[in-house]
């Protein structure tokens, strides 16, 4: 029975719609990302008049990278862009981390009403809270800094930081932890010794919290604003008119804000493909 041509044909319609589906969503989600690659290196009339098109030796064209180099300070956006993205990164995953031990770890009055809490600050989008961080970092004199906006990014980040590692943390055996305990080993030791554990995690927290920072418009535009803080996005502004836009010059930017944020994904894709898939199969 499972050998008829009519069961074979049910198995590969069944392995190949959900290859479809995902080509499809593939698709869908580079397109854009082509489109603006291909037409950064085009002439202005060519983005307008053959936008689908690949740059031909008529149309190739680098008028937009020439003028994000020469009217702009575009490596001065790169470098805070990156060490914003990198200083929030390394501070939410060392605080997230601990956070998490303690609460996967600890059984203490309260605990469940924190992961509630922190629960909580992951639903509710921190932009809400804008007029009252915009006080405080003008109180604390952190405007038109990149250490205000890292405290901001870090603040942002550690709720679903601290809520995915504590559910990894709580995986990992007690009975290991109870071992290194008998040997002698202080929490500290065994702290460090859980975090290569969920290293998985960690990967995919990696790219959930910095691709957000990276592409962030809302706070570096409202607290660091000054051309000596403004982040790449921030910096694509520039290009951009009321009533005049350098198009070639936008579309450049976007194309080297772009590849920074691809190598970072590309080189943690696999740490989050081991987290999804974590617990999957025994």
């Amino acid at each position: 029975m499972k050998s008829t041509p009519l069961y074979r044909l049910r198995q590969w319609i069944g392995r190949s719609i959900p290859i479809l589906i995902l080509t499809l969503y593939a698709a869908v989600s580079l397109f854009p990302i082509l489109m603006i690659l291909f037409n950064s290196f085009k002439a202005k009339k060519a983005i307008f008049g053959e936008p689908f098109q690949l740059p031909n030796p008529e149309t190739f064209s680098l008028i937009g990278y020439e003028t994000v180099f020469d009217r702009s300070t575009f490596h001065i956006y790169f470098l805070n862009s990156g060490m914003v993205t990198l200083a929030a990164l390394i501070l939410t995953l060392f605080i997230g981390a601990m956070a998490a031990f303690a609460l996967a770890e600890y059984d203490f009055p309260g605990n469940a009403m924190v992961g509630l809490y922190l629960s909580i600050g992951i639903m509710i989008p921190i932009r809400l809270g804008t007029v009252g961080i915009l006080r405080l970092m003008v109180g604390l004199k952190l405007v038109n800094t990149l250490t205000g906006l890292i405290l901001i990014y870090t603040a942002q980040s550690l709720p679903m930081t601290i809520f995915i590692l504590s559910q990894f943390m709580r995986q990992v055996p007690q009975d290991l932890k109870d071992a290194a305990r008998i040997d002698g080993a202080s929490e500290y030791r065994i702290f460090g010794m859980v975090l290569p554990l969920v290293r998985p995690a960690l990967g995919a927290i990696g790219i959930f919290t910095m691709i957000p920072i990276w592409n962030d418009l809302w706070f570096p535009l409202i607290l660091a604003p000054s051309a000596k803080t403004a982040t790449v996005t921030l910096g694509v502004q520039q290009f951009l008119g009321q009533w005049v836009s350098d198009w070639n010059a936008v579309l450049s930017s976007l194309t080297l804000a772009m590849v920074p944020i691809l190598i970072l994904y590309m080189l943690f894709s696999q740490q989050m493909i081991r987290s999804i898939t974590a617990g999957a199969v025994k």
